[in-house]
Order: structure tokens, then C-alpha cells, then sequence
């Protein structure tokens, strides 16, 4: 049986359990956006208070399953392309439970290959502290994309993700990994064969008293990077996009009054290269996309000068793009901040600017809108020189592939067996006639990886 209790006891444990939940809810508030840190009581609150989060992120797929918006697709519908071009198809595959990277024939659907690199394995090599410190936790093989992936001409793959730069083989082993940072986001080459990586400094190159020391994943200031490699993983040039504010005076952007102390004030989320020059950039120059700031720069590396900064009709962007001597295309996630939460207004949209007019403009606007296109997060916009228009929405976990005259020709939709939706990891599209000729020559010339 049940004892009684004084009425005084229970009005005192409501009262205490009140105050303590006011007490955990300001230590938690205060270690996510405080100006000061109340050291290990405040980083445990937030702890505890991301376990329901964590579990259910580990149940459900740990964020890799996403809404289901097309019920009656699967894989690939519609029509094939009539030129020669292939997808390079990175995905959360739901039935394996891991990322892998397929090579699909877009004349006929057709997968020519593919990778399944052993990211356990890989994460064994690197030494678990410091920046690394939850690489088993959150990049394991289990959770891991393979984000963005480089196809070389031996058929190996570059690929990365908060990850070290890793390359594999095309029977998915290790060939190196840069453990320099972690890297992150885009991947691109430049005319000499040089790989541009985000990375995130740590420690951090701005002063202490000014951004501290702890690292991104513990709330400590994200010190985003330009990098470039060398095609065998050296580093031939790194800086931080936050002293490239400083040091063109935009330190307004990253410390003003208003900011509370942005962590991930820049959020470097593509470096494309300029491989030709001409009247608006030189051969060298590199264009950034910058999330946080929903700005576009045009940086000379060579000078430390920003050229050109757009802050134009984009929010929250990604995925800029050359087009021409004269003209960018920029994928515009048009991601805002409203009463209740950051949502997409509208629809995603591809927006080109003309260096010659300074003039913005929006392409194939009424057959993004019709189709719902709306990643409120990453994603992909790619046109090709026909015309043609390559999207990803990636975390809604579809492809589409648009004439040049807005009619859709065929989508991807990425579900398993399980009739779950997963994630997709920036996919390439490749169509040039260099991306042909290196495809052709792989798949020629490929070797059995049982031999």
C-alpha cells in the first residue's frame, strides 16, 4: 500500500521541479547562444537535452530518411536522355544502411558501377581527437554520405564531408586520406588538375580572445577555409573566409551588434574556380557561395581581394556555377526565417547573374514552381550547355531533369525496399565532352576488383 504524503512535500517537489527546469532550460540557452559559457554545467545541460533528439535521430534513420512528398515514384521515370551523359548518383542507400556512389548510364538508366567504400575502416587510421574527436560517432558507416563525389580518370573517387579528403579506388580502397581538417561540402577541380575543398580550421586562425577554441561540434566559432590540393592530396594553399572578410573590411558581417556571437557566421558551401580570364575575373580567381551571409563572392586568391560580392535575390544558396565569360548561375535554396522556423518561401529557384547588365534573372522559374522543387537544405542546380537543367533536391531525396524548354524529361526518386525516401549526397551530372571521354575510358578499360 500506498503511504501518504504531507501535502507541503508535494507542493515543495512541484516548486523544486519548477526552478530546476527554469535553471537546466537557462543553462541550456546559455551555452547555445550566451555570450558566456558556464564551462562543463552548461555543455552538460545541452547533453542531456539533445537526448531525445539524438535517439530519435538514431531511430528513425538518423536524419537520412526524409518525407515521403512523392508516393507514386521509385527510381527513375520518364524519358532518357537522347545525348550521351552519365550521373555519377551519390545516395543514402536504405536497405544497405550505408552512402555508396553509382556511375548510371542516362541513355538507358543503367548502373556501370559502383562504390562502396568501408568508412569504419577508413576512420580507424585517424587519430580520435580534437576535431575528430566524434568522427566514430557521426561519420560512421552507418550514417555516413559520400558527398559530392570526384570521378578521376582511373576511376577512383575523391569524396569528403566532414571527413579528412579522402580518395578510394574503383574497387572502393583507401588510396589516401587528408587529415589535415575536416573537409566539407563541394568538391571541384581546377584546368590543372587542383582540388578545392571547404575545410574547417582548428585550431581557429582568428585570435582566441575573439572566437575562443573549442571546436564547431562542441559550439566553438566555425572557422570555414578555402583549400586547394594538389591531385595527391597536398595543400597548396589554405584561408580562412573569415580573415578574407577582415582583411577586405567586411569584420562588420561576422561581429556586429545583433549577431550574439554567430558561431557559423560564414558557412562555405561551394568553391568554384575560374579556369579562363577575362573582363570580370582572371584565370585563378575562385567564386565562393556563402550560406550564412546568403552572399556570393568572386575572390582572387593571388591578391587576397574580394572583386565582387552579390547579395542579390538569394537566401541561404548553394551550388554557384560559370557559365559564360560573362554570366553565373547560382541555386537559390530561397530559404527564410520566419515567426516559426526557417522554411522555403515558395519554391527553390536558379537565378543568373550578368556581369555585363548587373542584372539577376530566373531560369526556368514556372517548371521549378510546378514541380514543387523546395530542398530546404544543400541541393544542386546544374545547366547545361544544351540548356538543359539538372537539379537535386537532397533532402527531399529527388533528381529532376528539365529541357531547355521547362518540360520535365525524367526524375529520380531515391527509395529502397523498405518504401522509405533517403537522403542524396550533391550528385554530379556529367555530360562535357572531357566527363565523356574519362567515363568511356574507365568503363573500357575497367578491371574485375575480385581479381
Amino acid at each position: 500500500m500506498f503511504k501518504k504524503i504531507e501535502i507541503w512535500i508535494l507542493y515543495l517537489t512541484i516548486l523544486l521541479s519548477i526552478l530546476f527546469a527554469i535553471g537546466f532550460g537557462v543553462l541550456v540557452r546559455q551555452e547555445l547562444v550566451g555570450h558566456f559559457k558556464v564551462g562543463w554545467i552548461s555543455k552538460a545541460a545541452l547533453t542531456f537535452a539533445e537526448i531525445p533528439a539524438d535517439l530519435k535521430r538514431m531511430l528513425g534513420g538518423g536524419g537520412l530518411i526524409v518525407e515521403d512528398r512523392f508516393p507514386s515514384l521509385d527510381g527513375f521515370n520518364g524519358t532518357y536522355n537522347s545525348e550521351e551523359s552519365y550521373l555519377l548518383l551519390s545516395r543514402y542507400h536504405g536497405d544497405l544502411k550505408e552512402g555508396i556512389v553509382e556511375l548510371i548510364d542516362l541513355t538507358n538508366f543503367e548502373v556501370l558501377h559502383t562504390w562502396n567504400p568501408d568508412i569504419d575502416a577508413f576512420n580507424d587510421l585517424v587519430k580520435q581527437d580534437y576535431e575528430f574527436k566524434y568522427l566514430k560517432r557521426d561519420n560512421n558507416n552507418s550514417r555516413q554520405i559520400l558527398l559530392h563525389p570526384k570521378m578521376t580518370e582511373d576511376g577512383g573517387l575523391f569524396f569528403g564531408q566532414y571527413l579528412p579528403l579522402i580518395k578510394i579506388d574503383h574497387c572502393s580502397n583507401l588510396i589516401f586520406q587528408n587529415k589535415h581538417n575536416k573537409f566539407h561540402h563541394s568538391i571541384e577541380t581546377d584546368i590543372e588538375g587542383n582540388i578545392w575543398f571547404p575545410s574547417i580550421m582548428y585550431p581557429q586562425s582568428l585570435p582566441i580572445e575573439k572566437v575562443g577554441r573549442d571546436i564547431a561540434e562542441d559550439g566553438g566559432y566555425q572557422d570555414d577555409a578555402i583549400v586547394k590540393l594538389s591531385p595527391d592530396g597536398e595543400i597548396l594553399f589554405e584561408k580562412s573566409v573569415s580573415q578574407i572578410f577582415i582583411d577586405n573590411d567586411l569584420e562588420y558581417l561576422l561581429f556586429s551588434y545583433g549577431n550574439d556571437f554567430e558561431e557559423d557566421p560564414i558557412h562555405l558551401n561551394d568553391i568554384q574556380p575560374v579556369d579562363y580570364g577575362g573582363k570580370y575575373w582572371n584565370k585563378g580567381d575562385v567564386f565562393l557561395s556563402l550560406r550564412g551571409q546568403s552572399m556570393i563572392i568572386l575572390y582572387r586568391p593571388s591578391t587576397n581581394k574580394i572583386i565582387w560580392k552579390g547579395t542579390g535575390p538569394f537566401f541561404d544558396q548553394h551550388d554557384v556555377n560559370i557559365l559564360d565569360d560573362h554570366r553565373i548561375s547560382v541555386f537559390n535554396n530561397n530559404v527564410k526565417l520566419f515567426e516559426s522556423s526557417r522554411e522555403v518561401d515558395g519554391s527553390n529557384e536558379v537565378i543568373i547573374y550578368n556581369f555585363k547588365t548587373e542584372e539577376y534573372s530566373k531560369y526556368l522559374e514556372e517548371s521549378l514552381i510546378s514541380n514543387s522543387v523546395k530542398t530546404p537544405v544543400s541541393g544542386r542546380g546544374k545547366i547545361l550547355l544544351n540548356g538543359d537543367l539538372y537539379v537535386e533536391e537532397t533532402s527531399q531525396g529527388r533528381i529532376l531533369y528539365f529541357n531547355a524548354d521547362g518540360s520535365l524529361s525524367w526524375t529520380y526518386v531515391n527509395r529502397a525496399d523498405n518504401r522509405n525516401i533517403y537522403r542524396l549526397g550533391w550528385s554530379r551530372i556529367l555530360y562535357t565532352k572531357d566527363d565523356i571521354k574519362m567515363v568511356n575510358s574507365f568503363v573500357d578499360g575497367k578491371k574485375s576488383c575480385n581479381e
